[in-house]
């Protein structure tokens, strides 16, 4: 068997892999126009209005409105879609933190439904089982840029009169039977944090079709005014969470490279997903004909149950990283995370157990992802990858 590079063999890889952020002329020279207009802010309008056209056209939304950050946008997504202070959203256990921190933060209750064994996406039926009176929203995340399944949450929705707020962070650029993320349910919202596929530092969108859902999140995010009302007139309770000028002129030029990233890490993903359908003890995601764009800002793949038991997770980690390969462990359940169980019990007084064993599967034994960056390099690093994925797991 081949030494280990952790016990002091030779590792597969050497080379780095491809840099992030990918940036150039067009960044600067759309910073500087903003920064010579002296209109830095949230209100100048010299950048934003663009920005925001162009991300509802690449996913067909009638609205976008520009935000602070991605959780703020979830946040704010909730509220304009009428969820309030001891509603119930339905979300997944396998996300980051901010799909259950975000209705906490004004007194919204996650509540948990567990994934889908060949998606890690949350399981539909699940969502129908958790339904009660105080259900107000279902809060799908498409996890890793693959959609979830959007018809049948619109099917269970529309049955008991719920909305829909997708999670789209890790989504640019996605689309569920030629309809793109965000525009699936009542609103969708994203994120431009420095690691996604669109980065523009911080920041983040909210996109509907829904007019009145749109004038509430813009009134929202910009200190309860209206869209026609005068700059001192506050109809709403709301707050200056805006995105500056400044990050969407970054997010313009990051825009204009999005369809070429989007293809070659389409295009690395389906050779990586042949290479490692090779490997004894992987599991690769299921594909599905609905998702008609994966945006992939990570790929996610699993261990075999009984290769998992023979392993942590740290340790494969980290074996595959002195490979020269930068593999992640992953989410912890956020259904089992102190902070969330502890919000929970702080605006309903009950302590909540919830049965998602999917998810604990997933993120206690089993899943790991590459990030996306690694997707924007050539078939020789896919090989590369999957080397040092099969060297490690044949070491078990």
């Amino acid at each position: 068997m081949t030494r280990l590079a952790i016990d002091g063999g030779t590792p597969v890889r050497t080379r780095p892999f491809p840099d992030w952020p990918i940036y150039g002329q067009l960044e600067e020279k759309l910073l500087l126009e903003v920064l010579h207009s002296g209109k830095w802010g949230g209100t100048g309008r010299v950048k934003l209005s663009e920005a925001e056209k162009q991300f509802a056209d690449i996913h067909g939304a009638k609205h976008a409105i520009s935000v602070v950050n991605g959780t703020v946008a979830i946040t704010v997504a909730l509220q304009a879609c009428g969820v309030g202070p001891g509603d119930e959203v339905i979300i997944p256990p396998y996300t980051f933190f901010a799909t259950a921190s975000a209705p906490l933060m004004f007194g919204a209750i996650p509540i948990f439904a567990d994934v889908e064994e060949n998606s890690l996406l949350i399981d539909p039926e699940r969502v129908e089982a958790l339904i009660t009176p105080k259900t107000k929203a279902i809060l799908p995340v498409h996890i890793g840029g693959r959609p979830a399944d959007m018809t049948r949450l619109k099917e269970i929705a529309v049955k008991h009169g719920l909305r829909i707020i997708e999670d789209s962070a890790q989504a640019v650029g996605g689309s569920w039977n030629g309809q793109g993320v965000g525009t699936l349910g009542d609103c969708g919202t994203f994120s431009f944090q420095s690691s996604k596929n669109v980065n523009s530092g911080e920041g983040g969108m909210i996109l509907t079709n829904d007019d009145a859902v749109a004038d509430m999140a813009w009134s929202l995010i910009n200190a309860g005014r209206i869209r026609s009302g005068e700059w001192y007139q506050h109809e709403h309770v709301g707050w200056n969470l805006r995105m500056t000028e400044l990050q969407a002129a970054i997010l313009l030029g990051q825009l204009s490279r999005l369809e070429e990233q989007m293809r070659a890490r389409e295009n690395n993903a389906l050779i990586l997903t042949g290479l490692l359908n090779g490997i004894d003890g992987v599991r690769v995601l299921d594909s599905e004909p609905q998702v008609t764009r994966h945006a992939y800002h990570l790929y996610l793949f699993r261990l075999q149950p009984e290769k998992a038991a023979k392993t942590t997770k740290r340790d494969f980690c980290e074996k595959v990283n002195k490979e020269g390969i930068p593999l992640h462990e992953g989410y912890v359940a956020l259904h089992q995370n102190r902070a969330i169980i502890d919000g929970i019990r702080k605006w309903t007084g009950e302590s909540r157990v919830f049965s998602c064993p999917v998810a604990e599967a997933a993120c206690g034994k089993e899943a790991f992802w590459l990030p996306q960056n690694v997707l924007l390099g050539d078939e020789a690093d896919m090989q590369d990858i999957a080397r040092a994925i099969q060297k490690v797991v044949q070491s078990i």
